[in-house]
């Protein structure tokens, strides 16, 4: 019997409102690109007795060892609540590069990161986190060079997408898949000598 791959979703997916419904939609798009998809959210932890330090310690256990039952992972790297992205889902793709698997990511926003920081500073820095005017790297990445650089392309698929939609849009994602797909069928070749 010949097993589909199993691709865990990373992202900030998890946070959004209508989330049941995305890893839905997401599942079915990795079954049509013959991959199962694993959702993070799948893994329901118990609350009851549990301090909220105990709870995340048990997620973040529960998300790794999905980690490592997956054959290769697919992040959304859309900006999260400031100019990067999520940095749980950053976590997960240096986990996942640490055990040998291959990464696949994108974006929903085109703009370089460079262009994204300087317009941070541009509008304020409300936190002052920014206060030593740190130099921004400029490599024309989409990312921080260490995520960017970790996936399989070298840099993230990116998506231009409506204004509202850009943790939504699923077209870089359906792109990843493709690409995954085609990347996962040429290993699965070179394994059978062929």
């Amino acid at each position: 019997m010949v097993t589909r791959p199993r691709a865990y979703l990373a992202g900030p997916d998890v946070f959004l409102e209508h989330v049941t419904a995305i890893a839905a939609c997401k599942k079915r798009l990795c079954a049509a690109h013959g991959m199962e998809g694993v959702f993070p959210f799948d893994e329901a932890i118990a609350e009851r007795r549990r301090s909220p330090a105990a709870i995340a310690r048990a997620i973040g256990a529960a998300n790794e060892a999905l980690i490592r039952e997956c054959d290769l992972v697919i992040a959304n790297c859309s900006p999260f609540r400031g100019v990067s992205m999520d940095a749980g889902t950053a976590y997960e793709i240096g986990f996942a590069r640490a055990l040998g698997k291959p990464v696949f990511g994108y974006t929903n926003v085109v703009a370089d990161y460079r262009h994204r920081a300087e317009r941070y500073r541009r509008l304020g820095d409300p936190l002052n986190a920014d206060a030593a005017k740190s130099a921004i790297e400029d490599f024309g990445l989409a990312e921080n060079l260490m995520i960017a650089t970790a996936t399989v392309a070298r840099d993230l698929v990116r998506i231009r997408v409506k204004p509202g939609r850009e943790l939504v849009d699923q077209r870089g994602f359906v792109r990843c898949l493709a690409l995954a797909a085609k990347a996962m069928a040429s290993s699965s070749r070179r394994r059978r000598g062929g």
